[in-house]
């Protein structure tokens, strides 16, 4: 006989202590404390950790955090305003060991919006980065006004600085580990479903949204993120991918996994990436196109030799083809993972077949473009109409939405349960996302369904259509949005950055999709202007809207051939 949730248990079976514990990443630091604990851990300029010292200055910190009040009842919330410094990566566990949960937040946010996101999250500590002090005073003075219940401030300097830049009465960050409790009893999660992370959205929309990530699918995605990277024992891991997002795609916790070193860097530049995979033998790194972006476009006198093959998982945006190919060319191998904050960042994987091997690089390159399949972490993934809830045909046309369905899907919205149960309405998350399946299962994204251009009845892939304006030779980023038409409802707009010292005009580029694209996907119109982005390297499409629509205007010649 079935018991609800708890399901069937058989006679002579308990569950106990012994044999159920509930999953928490927490757990990857203890064993890699103890497995690698002379391991280098943390790598930052002239600073280094072991694994064991990494371990010790966790519970520490956790100690601290505990006796400043926080993490004793549910729910407590610290903030975190930081670049990818090794505080950032300490916080990730010593903020759950305490009992509390994280809100990794947006270092490009201005002191606004960060005053409503510690307002809605209610964060009881914000450790700040140094450098963004003042966004952070700015943040509490706004929030002054309307409450009395501030946050706790907690500086974080540079490694190793002492300097008088802050007032006498500012909690500092390494004087926290410093009186720490080394004995301080970890405190770990009665239910595996409770949250250990608390994530906005990136905001390419004006109302970020408050994602719950729980213990279970920050265990489970984390060890997927170790499968999907194909890491072995001991990856030197450089980061390039923010923490504050989506927590890094949980690859602070997986590092820990296999005992790997985490090269920190302040800020991402093609110099800093070369340098530090040359002295430091990177072995893996993640990054959104846009990074893969700036590393085949970086001027020769800055590249260096890669000491190995780099395996690079890229998302955030789907990659142009001709973006993987050149990063193959430099000896990086790049593996397509695509996923939402809702879906702990990566989700699913485009796993390579053998037999592709004896295929073209453009062919290859276009394969790895592809979305593909569910990594191992998450129960289904499919495309489906969004009104019938049927799957798709696997004919690689029929365009339905995005859906996933697993433990490693948010708890979700905090404080929108209409907008939960919206995500969830059918058993399954709605990503929005719109793609098709191909004969072999891989999916393939076509769209935002709030970004796929309707012009004179036929659906355009502004996806499609930005990878072939990309790969014009004078082309460094490329964006299209709908333009309003009076007579075509719509029609393609492309924003178009050159490379530098390089021109192109506006019939140069629609000429050039005319001559790769059906006509009625080229664009009708090309503005040459830098690209709104997100610090995660999204495009805000928003914000370029907003600009066509001051373009509208009647179509005069209406031939598309």
């Amino acid at each position: 006989m079935w018991h609800g949730l708890e399901g069937f248990q058989m006679e002579g079976s308990i569950r106990c202590s012994a044999n159920y514990v509930p999953l928490t990443p927490i757990t990857f630091l203890d064993r890699a404390a103890v497995v690698y604990r002379h391991r280098p851990s943390i790598v930052f300029g002239e600073v280094s950790h072991t694994w064991q010292q990494t371990h010790q200055r966790c519970i520490k910190l956790a100690s601290s955090i505990s006796q400043l009040g926080v993490g004793h009842a549910p729910g407590d919330v610290v903030a975190v305003l930081a670049p990818n410094v090794p505080a950032m990566y300490e916080l990730h566990f010593a903020v759950p060991m305490s009992g509390a949960v994280l809100c990794t937040l947006n270092t490009r946010h201005d002191s606004v919006m960060v005053s409503l996101l510690l307002k809605h999250s209610e964060a009881k500590l914000i450790f700040v980065d140094y450098e963004l002090l003042d966004i952070a005073r700015g943040a509490l003075q706004i929030l002054s006004k309307t409450t009395t219940n501030l946050p706790q401030l907690v500086l974080i300097l540079e490694c190793g600085d002492r300097s008088p830049l802050h007032a006498s009465n500012t909690l500092i960050y390494e004087d926290l580990i410093e009186r720490g409790d080394l004995g301080f009893e970890v405190r770990r999660p009665k239910d595996e479903w409770d949250p250990i992370s608390l994530n906005y959205t990136s905001g390419t929309t004006s109302n970020p949204k408050g994602v719950i990530y729980s213990h279970r699918g920050a265990y489970l995605n984390s060890l997927a993120t170790v499968l999907l990277n194909e890491m072995k024992s001991m990856p030197v891991y450089l980061w390039c991918v923010p923490m504050f997002h989506c927590n890094g795609w949980c690859l602070p916790w997986a590092i820990a996994v296999q005992g790997g070193t985490n090269v920190c860097q302040r800020k991402v530049t093609a110099e800093g990436i070369f340098g530090n995979i040359f002295r430091h033998k990177v072995t893996h790194m993640s990054g959104a196109p846009t990074v893969l972006n700036m590393i085949i476009n970086s001027p020769p006198e800055v590249r260096k030799p890669l000491p190995g093959k780099v395996e690079v998982m890229t998302g955030g945006a789907p990659p142009p083809p001709d973006v993987i190919f050149r990063m193959e060319e430099l000896g990086f191998g790049v593996t397509h993972s695509y996923g939402l904050t809702e879906t702990y960042g990566p989700a699913t994987i485009c796993s390579w077949k053998p037999e592709w091997n004896n295929l073209s690089r453009v062919a290859q390159a276009k394969l790895k473009a592809r979305q593909g399949v569910a990594h191992v972490g998450l129960e289904d993934l499919d495309i489906k109409d969004p009104e019938t809830m049927k799957s798709v045909p696997g004919d690689a046309k029929t365009i339905g939405e995005v859906m996933f369905r697993g433990n490693t899907i948010m708890n979700g919205y905090l404080k929108d349960l209409e907008a939960t149960e919206e995500a969830f309405k059918g058993g399954w998350f709605r990503s929005g996302d719109l793609g098709v399946k191909h004969p072999d299962g891989y999916i393939e994204l076509k769209d935002r369904s709030k970004d796929i251009i309707i012009s004179g009845g036929e659906n355009i892939s502004t996806i499609e259509l930005e990878g072939v304006i990309f790969s014009h030779p004078a082309v460094l980023e490329a964006a299209v949005v709908g333009k309003p038409d009076d007579y075509w409802g719509e029609t393609p707009c492309a924003f178009v950055k050159l490379k530098e010292g390089c021109t192109a005009t506006e019939d140069e580029i629609i000429q050039f999709c005319r001559n790769r694209l059906p006509h009625y996907m080229a664009p009708r119109t090309v503005v040459f202007a830098d690209l709104p982005k997100t610090s995660t390297g999204k495009t805000q499409k928003f914000v370029l809207r907003e600009k066509a629509r001051a373009l509208r205007g009647l179509t005069r010649n209406t031939s598309r051939l």
